[in-house]
Protein backbone atom coordinates (compact mmCIF):
# COMPACT_ATOMS: atom_id res chain seq x y z
CA UNK A 1 0.00 0.00 0.00
CA UNK A 2 1.24 3.12 -0.72
CA UNK A 3 0.27 6.88 -0.54
CA UNK A 4 0.01 8.79 -3.46
CA UNK A 5 2.54 12.29 -3.47
CA UNK A 6 4.74 12.39 -6.30
CA UNK A 7 2.66 10.58 -9.24
CA UNK A 8 0.64 14.36 -11.18
CA UNK A 9 -0.10 13.52 -14.91
CA UNK A 10 -0.20 15.66 -17.58
CA UNK A 11 -3.32 15.22 -18.98
CA UNK A 12 -6.38 13.58 -17.07
CA UNK A 13 -9.85 12.30 -18.31
CA UNK A 14 -12.59 11.79 -15.39
CA UNK A 15 -15.49 9.32 -16.77
CA UNK A 16 -18.26 9.17 -14.32
CA UNK A 17 -22.27 8.78 -14.83
CA UNK A 18 -23.88 12.00 -13.51
CA UNK A 19 -23.40 15.61 -12.48
CA UNK A 20 -22.25 15.75 -9.06
CA UNK A 21 -20.30 11.47 -9.34
CA UNK A 22 -17.15 13.39 -9.61
CA UNK A 23 -17.66 15.35 -6.81
CA UNK A 24 -18.57 13.09 -4.68
CA UNK A 25 -15.82 10.70 -5.07
CA UNK A 26 -12.68 12.29 -7.15
CA UNK A 27 -12.76 16.36 -6.97
CA UNK A 28 -10.03 16.55 -4.29
CA UNK A 29 -7.60 14.39 -6.25
CA UNK A 30 -8.31 16.61 -9.73
CA UNK A 31 -8.16 20.13 -7.62
CA UNK A 32 -4.68 18.87 -6.77
CA UNK A 33 -3.62 18.08 -10.24
CA UNK A 34 -5.19 20.79 -11.94
CA UNK A 35 -3.54 23.17 -9.31
CA UNK A 36 -0.14 21.68 -10.48
CA UNK A 37 -0.68 22.18 -14.30
CA UNK A 38 -2.89 18.95 -15.67
CA UNK A 39 -4.79 19.24 -17.60
CA UNK A 40 -8.45 18.00 -16.74
CA UNK A 41 -11.36 16.54 -18.90
CA UNK A 42 -13.99 15.75 -17.44
CA UNK A 43 -16.90 13.53 -18.73
CA UNK A 44 -20.35 13.00 -17.70
CA UNK A 45 -21.84 9.95 -19.82
CA UNK A 46 -25.80 10.99 -18.69
CA UNK A 47 -27.60 14.21 -17.51
CA UNK A 48 -28.76 13.03 -14.24
CA UNK A 49 -32.45 14.01 -16.03
CA UNK A 50 -34.24 11.27 -13.50
CA UNK A 51 -32.32 13.25 -10.99
CA UNK A 52 -35.69 14.39 -8.88
CA UNK A 53 -38.34 12.63 -6.80
CA UNK A 54 -40.37 15.70 -6.60
CA UNK A 55 -44.30 14.62 -7.02
CA UNK A 56 -45.00 17.46 -8.83
CA UNK A 57 -42.84 16.89 -12.10
CA UNK A 58 -43.27 14.35 -15.09
CA UNK A 59 -41.46 13.44 -17.94
CA UNK A 60 -41.79 16.66 -19.35
CA UNK A 61 -39.42 18.11 -16.79
CA UNK A 62 -36.35 15.83 -17.69
CA UNK A 63 -34.75 18.09 -20.49
CA UNK A 64 -35.23 21.08 -17.70
CA UNK A 65 -33.23 19.30 -14.84
CA UNK A 66 -30.71 17.78 -17.31
CA UNK A 67 -29.88 21.64 -18.66
CA UNK A 68 -30.33 22.72 -14.64
CA UNK A 69 -27.60 19.81 -13.75
CA UNK A 70 -25.34 20.40 -17.24
CA UNK A 71 -25.23 23.89 -15.63
CA UNK A 72 -24.12 22.71 -11.70
CA UNK A 73 -21.68 20.64 -13.54
CA UNK A 74 -19.71 23.28 -15.38
CA UNK A 75 -19.77 25.65 -12.24
CA UNK A 76 -18.59 22.36 -10.33
CA UNK A 77 -15.68 22.39 -12.83
CA UNK A 78 -14.89 26.08 -13.15
CA UNK A 79 -14.27 25.08 -9.58
CA UNK A 80 -12.16 22.04 -9.32
CA UNK A 81 -9.92 24.05 -12.52
CA UNK A 82 -11.30 20.93 -15.45
CA UNK A 83 -10.09 22.09 -18.74
CA UNK A 84 -12.78 20.95 -20.71
CA UNK A 85 -16.12 19.03 -20.17
CA UNK A 86 -18.08 16.42 -21.96
CA UNK A 87 -21.86 15.91 -22.17
CA UNK A 88 -22.36 12.73 -23.68
CA UNK A 89 -26.18 13.00 -23.35
CA UNK A 90 -27.06 9.26 -22.34
CA UNK A 91 -30.66 8.65 -20.33
CA UNK A 92 -30.10 8.95 -16.14
CA UNK A 93 -30.89 5.43 -15.39
CA UNK A 94 -30.65 3.03 -18.41
CA UNK A 95 -27.29 3.21 -18.57
CA UNK A 96 -25.37 0.00 -19.86
CA UNK A 97 -22.08 -0.45 -21.12
CA UNK A 98 -22.55 -1.46 -24.52
CA UNK A 99 -20.17 -1.52 -27.10
CA UNK A 100 -21.15 1.98 -28.49
CA UNK A 101 -20.41 3.44 -25.07
CA UNK A 102 -17.30 2.21 -25.32
CA UNK A 103 -16.51 2.89 -28.85
CA UNK A 104 -17.73 6.60 -27.50
CA UNK A 105 -15.26 6.92 -24.54
CA UNK A 106 -12.39 5.43 -26.34
CA UNK A 107 -12.90 7.82 -29.23
CA UNK A 108 -12.12 10.39 -26.35
CA UNK A 109 -9.31 8.86 -24.82
CA UNK A 110 -7.11 8.83 -28.43
CA UNK A 111 -8.48 12.27 -29.28
CA UNK A 112 -7.43 13.71 -25.82
CA UNK A 113 -4.71 11.30 -25.14
CA UNK A 114 -4.46 11.85 -21.11
CA UNK A 115 -2.08 10.06 -19.18
CA UNK A 116 -4.62 8.68 -16.71
CA UNK A 117 -8.50 7.74 -16.94
CA UNK A 118 -10.45 8.24 -13.24
CA UNK A 119 -13.63 6.56 -12.66
CA UNK A 120 -15.42 3.76 -10.56
CA UNK A 121 -15.07 0.81 -9.60
CA UNK A 122 -17.52 -1.24 -12.09
CA UNK A 123 -17.85 -4.63 -9.36
CA UNK A 124 -18.86 -2.29 -6.63
CA UNK A 125 -21.97 -3.11 -5.94
CA UNK A 126 -22.62 -2.77 -1.69
CA UNK A 127 -21.21 -0.01 0.63
CA UNK A 128 -21.81 -1.35 3.95
CA UNK A 129 -25.47 -2.16 4.45
CA UNK A 130 -27.05 0.95 3.88
CA UNK A 131 -26.42 1.72 0.16
CA UNK A 132 -26.91 -0.02 -3.16
CA UNK A 133 -24.16 1.14 -5.87
CA UNK A 134 -26.40 2.65 -8.54
CA UNK A 135 -26.08 0.44 -11.97
CA UNK A 136 -25.60 3.58 -14.10
CA UNK A 137 -22.08 4.22 -11.94
CA UNK A 138 -21.12 0.57 -12.67
CA UNK A 139 -21.98 0.34 -16.23
CA UNK A 140 -20.14 4.03 -16.77
CA UNK A 141 -17.39 2.57 -14.62
CA UNK A 142 -17.15 -0.38 -16.70
CA UNK A 143 -17.17 0.79 -20.67
CA UNK A 144 -14.40 3.27 -19.10
CA UNK A 145 -12.19 0.69 -18.02
CA UNK A 146 -12.72 -1.16 -21.24
CA UNK A 147 -12.02 1.98 -23.45
CA UNK A 148 -8.79 2.68 -21.64
CA UNK A 149 -7.68 -1.12 -22.26
CA UNK A 150 -7.58 -2.73 -24.38
CA UNK A 151 -9.79 -0.36 -26.72
CA UNK A 152 -7.67 3.19 -26.80
CA UNK A 153 -4.16 1.22 -27.46
CA UNK A 154 -5.27 -1.50 -29.62
CA UNK A 155 -5.03 -0.69 -33.40
CA UNK A 156 -7.59 -2.84 -35.02
CA UNK A 157 -10.24 -2.46 -32.43
CA UNK A 158 -12.70 0.28 -33.74
CA UNK A 159 -11.21 0.34 -37.52
CA UNK A 160 -13.63 3.01 -38.28
CA UNK A 161 -12.07 5.00 -35.55
CA UNK A 162 -8.71 4.72 -36.82
CA UNK A 163 -10.10 5.13 -40.32
CA UNK A 164 -11.51 8.97 -38.99
CA UNK A 165 -7.92 9.74 -37.91
CA UNK A 166 -8.12 8.80 -33.74
CA UNK A 167 -4.69 6.88 -33.27
CA UNK A 168 -4.20 4.46 -30.53
CA UNK A 169 -3.03 5.89 -27.22
CA UNK A 170 -1.91 4.08 -24.37
CA UNK A 171 -3.52 5.38 -21.05
CA UNK A 172 -0.28 5.43 -18.42
CA UNK A 173 -2.95 4.64 -14.88
CA UNK A 174 -6.60 3.75 -13.87
CA UNK A 175 -7.25 5.78 -10.98
CA UNK A 176 -10.15 3.78 -9.33
CA UNK A 177 -12.42 5.39 -6.93
CA UNK A 178 -15.04 3.25 -4.63
CA UNK A 179 -12.61 -0.23 -4.74
CA UNK A 180 -12.50 -2.54 -1.40
CA UNK A 181 -9.14 -3.02 -2.30
CA UNK A 182 -7.52 0.80 -2.55
CA UNK A 183 -4.04 0.57 -2.34
CA UNK A 184 -3.23 4.44 -3.04
CA UNK A 185 -4.35 7.51 -1.30
CA UNK A 186 -4.07 11.18 -2.39
CA UNK A 187 -3.37 13.91 -0.21
CA UNK A 188 -6.48 16.33 -0.55
CA UNK A 189 -5.79 18.43 2.71
CA UNK A 190 -4.76 21.36 0.61
CA UNK A 191 -7.78 21.13 -2.09
CA UNK A 192 -10.71 19.79 0.04
CA UNK A 193 -12.23 23.12 0.45
CA UNK A 194 -12.43 23.17 -3.46
CA UNK A 195 -13.91 19.58 -3.11
CA UNK A 196 -17.14 20.81 -0.54
CA UNK A 197 -17.23 24.17 -2.27
CA UNK A 198 -17.78 21.98 -5.94
CA UNK A 199 -20.58 19.76 -4.57
CA UNK A 200 -21.92 22.51 -3.59
CA UNK A 201 -22.57 23.47 -6.99
CA UNK A 202 -24.69 20.85 -7.32
CA UNK A 203 -28.03 22.49 -5.54
CA UNK A 204 -30.50 20.52 -7.19
CA UNK A 205 -29.45 17.37 -5.91
CA UNK A 206 -27.58 18.84 -2.08
CA UNK A 207 -29.55 21.95 -0.98
CA UNK A 208 -31.03 20.17 1.37
CA UNK A 209 -27.88 18.61 3.04
CA UNK A 210 -27.21 20.84 5.75
CA UNK A 211 -24.24 19.69 7.17
CA UNK A 212 -22.58 18.48 3.90
CA UNK A 213 -19.39 20.33 4.66
CA UNK A 214 -19.01 18.40 7.66
CA UNK A 215 -20.09 15.06 5.90
CA UNK A 216 -17.55 15.54 3.32
CA UNK A 217 -14.50 16.43 5.53
CA UNK A 218 -15.37 13.12 7.70
CA UNK A 219 -15.18 10.50 4.79
CA UNK A 220 -12.32 12.14 3.68
CA UNK A 221 -10.78 12.38 7.08
CA UNK A 222 -12.07 8.74 7.60
CA UNK A 223 -10.11 7.90 4.67
CA UNK A 224 -6.94 9.31 5.71
CA UNK A 225 -6.56 8.33 9.24
CA UNK A 226 -4.99 4.93 8.93
CA UNK A 227 -2.13 7.07 6.50
CA UNK A 228 -0.64 9.52 8.67
CA UNK A 229 -2.56 12.27 6.98
CA UNK A 230 -5.61 14.73 7.55
CA UNK A 231 -7.82 14.37 3.99
CA UNK A 232 -7.52 11.89 1.30
CA UNK A 233 -9.03 9.81 -1.41
CA UNK A 234 -8.56 6.36 -1.61
CA UNK A 235 -7.91 4.20 -5.08
CA UNK A 236 -6.83 1.23 -6.71
CA UNK A 237 -4.12 2.03 -8.83
CA UNK A 238 -3.52 0.06 -12.17
CA UNK A 239 -0.39 0.78 -13.26
CA UNK A 240 -0.69 -0.03 -17.40
CA UNK A 241 2.55 1.56 -18.39
CA UNK A 242 5.50 2.07 -15.63
CA UNK A 243 8.68 4.05 -15.44
CA UNK A 244 10.55 1.04 -16.26
CA UNK A 245 8.66 0.74 -19.77
CA UNK A 246 9.51 3.89 -21.27
CA UNK A 247 11.29 3.55 -24.39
Amino acid sequence: MMTEKEFLPKIAMSIHAHPDDQEFTVAGTLAKWARAGCKVISVTITSGDAGSNDPSKDASYKPVLAALREQEQLAANAVIGISETIFLHHPDGELEATLPLRKELTRLIRQYQPEVVVTGDPQGVFYGNGYINHPDHRAAAQAALYATFPSAGTRLIFTDLLEAGYEPHNVKRVYIHGSEKADTWVDISTTIAAKVEALQKHVSQVGDWKDLEKGIREWAAEDAKAHGLEYAESYKVMILIGEEDKG
